[in-house]
Formats: C-alpha cells, structure tokens, sequence
C-alpha cells in the first residue's frame, strides 16, 4: 500500500511540474494545488499507513501501541489542506483579476511592465 499511495505521490508531483511550467494562469493554478496534494501524501507515506492499530496510547502507557501509525503527519496534513485551500482561492481570485484587467491568460501576454521598444535597464552601474 505504502509503494502505491509513493507511486501516486511521484505522478501528481510530475504532473504539478509540468502543469506549474506552461504559461497558461489556470494551468499553473492547477498545478500548485496538484503540488500542494502530492506534498500532502508524501507526508502521510511517511508516516506509516496503517489500520491495525489506532495511532492512541493507553493511559498507563507512554507511547503508542508498536506498528500503530504516527499521527503527527496527519496533523500536518490537515493544517496544510487548510492552507492550501486558503492560498489557492486568493490566486484563483487574483488571476481572475489579472484576466478581467489585461484580457490575457497567458504570461507572455501579459507584459505591460515590459513595452516593446521601451527603454533598455542598464548593463552596469
């Protein structure tokens, strides 16, 4: 199960690559919550799937039952899935702004900062 759910983790990441590596805003949108999703099941790889034992120590005990999964990982999981959600609709509503005001939702498009023929920055200084 463990090699399955890596294996899932190494495509969404290869996918995010390629996704945050084109010019279009949306695909890169896409890409950085593909990203955002692999990073999130590398992280629960790591900390061990399992359903054999609850991730819960018994009162006199210190530690987890052996074989139990760690649930910290879990924790950061669903701290970044709320962060991810949150920073994901702030650029979804900001590339929706950037395409009402340029009318492009392509990068090489958008270069009003850069005009053709404008000036040169300097070579040195």
């Amino acid at each position: 199960m463990d090699y399955a759910v890596a294996a899932l983790a190494g495509l969404f990441l290869t996918a995010a690559i390629y996704l945050l590596l084109s010019r279009s805003l949306i695909s890169m949108l896409l890409g950085l919550a593909l990203l955002g999703n692999g990073i999130n099941l590398v992280i629960l790889v790591s900390g061990r799937l399992s359903r054999g034992v609850p991730p819960i120590a018994a009162q006199a005990a210190g530690v987890p039952l052996p074989g139990s999964a760690n649930p910290l990982p879990q924790a950061l999981i669903l701290t970044a899935i709320v962060i991810g959600f949150a920073m994901f609709s702030f650029l979804l509503v900001l590339a929706y702004r950037a395409y009402q005001a340029l009318d492009a939702d392509r990068t090489d498009t958008m270069r009003l900062a850069e005009p053709k023929g404008g000036p040169r920055p300097p070579l040195s200084y």
